[in-house]
């Protein structure tokens, strides 16, 4: 399995598509509902845009690979060479012109992820990570926060559009990580950028209680390659379906575990 080949297809669709966003981003571009009755679940000519342009890099060079994409396919059992695309994350956060979003690519070799690309093409930011060999941002190695209690911890979080009982649950958890004089919550509203900011070190910590494969499967593996522990809010294994996510520098994996978990 030639991974470096992966990382650098990974990267040549990464940066296209972050073209198509940086184009279109605080242009008069509409914003459409994407479900019904869920007037906050957005989609927008950027998405679409961007995962064609991802999706033909990536079929050029690998024809015969699997995809699962956002906007072009529903949850799907991984096949043994699986690409999994966000070509936006963060589409409430592109269509109110706040410039954290990114384009999340990761791959999937028997399950398992192998290669994770996620790129700002705003702020340039563009984390990498091969299986086995680190996690990087612009080239430069990251690691995991060192903060060993929630005392010293910042915590992120995020919502699914669910505004019943979830965000409730949410809220509970929220409430009760306060409780514990964190140092603070953060909402940024871009799963893939939540997870490598805990890799990067600027979070200690990110957790929510609903995801899509492709909000986490290249954020995950970053977070793993950084130091980090990543399971879903029940401290299980986490695969690539729609799941439940918490991520830390694993010193405090256990401390923001013990109240998601009871919450939820």
């Amino acid at each position: 399995m030639d991974s470096g080949t992966i990382l650098q297809v990974s990267l040549e669709a990464a940066k296209a598509g972050g073209e198509v966003l940086r184009r279109h981003f605080r242009k008069d571009i509409a914003a459409r509902i994407k479900v019904e009755n869920e007037s906050y679940n957005l989609v927008t000519d950027a998405d679409i845009e961007a995962e064609k342009t991802i999706l033909s890099i990536i079929q050029k060079h690998f024809p015969d690979d699997a995809i699962l994409a956002e906007e072009s396919a529903n949850e799907a059992k991984l096949k043994e060479r699986t690409w999994i695309v966000d070509p936006l994350d963060g589409t409430n956060n592109f269509a109110h012109s706040i410039a954290q979003f990114a384009c999340s690519i990761g791959f999937y070799y028997k399950k398992q992820p192998l290669v994770a690309v996620v790129y700002n093409p705003i702020s340039e930011e563009l984390f990498t990570a091969i299986k086995g060999q680190g996690a990087f941002l612009n080239g430069e190695k990251i690691q995991v926060s060192k903060s060993s209690t929630l005392k010293t911890s910042l915590v992120c979080t995020g919502f699914y559009y669910d505004r019943g009982q979830m965000m409730e649950d949410t809220l509970s958890s929220i409430h009760e990580l306060f409780q514990s004089d964190i140092h603070g919550i953060r909402r940024m509203g871009a799963a893939s950028l939540d997870l490598c900011f805990v890799a990067a070190g600027r979070f200690d910590s990110y957790f929510e209680y609903k995801l899509a494969p492709w909000d986490f499967a290249a954020g995950a593996l970053i977070v793993q390659e950084a130091g980090g522990k990543v399971t879903d809010c029940k401290g299980q294994e986490l695969e690539a379906r729609f799941s439940s996510v918490l991520a830390s520098n694993s010193l405090t994996h256990q401390d923001v575990l013990s109240i998601v978990s009871k919450h939820r």
